[in-house]
């Protein structure tokens, strides 16, 4: 990777302005001195947040808990500055009094409102999830699977979580077992193989990995309610089950088709449409060369 890639992923350009940031407890942490800098007509926006400090009560208890000092490249080398994660970042925009911050603060709002409706009514929530992901170019039968999908992971995690699974770590080795015996890669192993990393990995899957990775898990869900594990291995035994089940599915489909359930395709540099287009290309292709 050239420095240029690197300096654009670690800077975000505001009204002409860069931010700052770098990658954190998987999740991007902004340079908070430089939001301030770039909503305010400040000279000083090192004491202008220092002020900000002073003033908001809600920093003065609250500070360390939204900002963390975080090593970012300057023009002396690296050095730790205080950052912000993106909801620490939406705190301090609401404290800027400045024209400059309006807009976000509006559009704060109107996530909150909207928000709101959703917890009255979660059909909102499905929807607004479906229009972003026909946006970004995704297919409404992928989206369908896609949001399939999520219902039967919730399915399932609640099903752990009955049984007194509960920590982010224990849903993680689980879900690696369920990937492993499914498809012979664990979640990490099959982003690599994809060529992604901070990526959501099933945002980058075709149809039938979606499928699969449902079958594997529903699968699991199912064997867990008529199993009723209680200890953490027996979790781990019934996720290589639900996974295996799966496994034999996608293979006896590979059998039939002669073609892999598994490829590295991602939709980083084309949208699902464009690479199901390149992909009946490929095939009209490959048939016509073996004619």
């Amino acid at each position: 990777m050239g420095n240029e890639d690197k300096e654009e992923k670690t800077l975000v350009v505001f009204q002409g302005k860069k931010i700052r940031r770098t990658w954190f407890n998987n999740g991007w942490w902004f340079v908070a001195v430089d939001i301030v800098k770039t909503l305010t007509d400040s000279e000083d926006p090192n004491g202008y947040l220092k002020d900000m400090r002073r003033r908001d009560e809600g920093f003065k208890e609250g500070w360390g808990q939204i900002a963390t000092p975080l090593e970012i490249n300057t023009p002396g080398g690296k050095q730790r500055i205080n950052c912000v994660s993106t909801e620490g970042a939406f705190r301090l925009i609401q404290s800027i009094p400045s024209k400059k911050a309006e807009p976000f603060k509006r559009w704060l709002a109107k996530v909150g409102y909207e928000r709101a409706q959703e917890i009255e009514n979660p059909e909102l929530a499905q929807e607004r999830m479906k229009k972003i992901y026909e946006l970004k170019g995704y297919s409404k039968d992928w989206v369908d699977k896609r949001l399939r999908g999520i219902a039967v992971r919730q399915d399932l995690t609640d099903e752990w979580k009955k049984r007194g699974v509960e920590e982010d770590i224990e849903f993680a080795i689980l879900t690696n077992e369920i990937s492993k015996a499914a498809f012979g890669k664990t979640v990490e192993e099959y982003k690599k193989f994809k060529k992604i990393s901070k990526e959501n990995l099933r945002d980058h899957m075709t149809d039938l990995e979606l499928i699969f990775s449902m079958l594997g898990e529903a699968s699991t869900a199912e064997i867990e309610r008529a199993q009723n594990p209680k200890e953490f291995d027996e979790h781990l035994e019934v996720s290589k089950k639900g996974g295996t089940i799966a496994k034999n599915a996608r293979l006896e489909l590979e059998n039939e088709t002669g073609e892999d359930v598994v490829i590295s395709e991602n939709y980083l540099t084309q949208t699902e449409k464009q690479a199901k287009e390149n992909r009946k290309k490929k095939k009209l292709i490959e048939v016509e060369n073996f004619n």
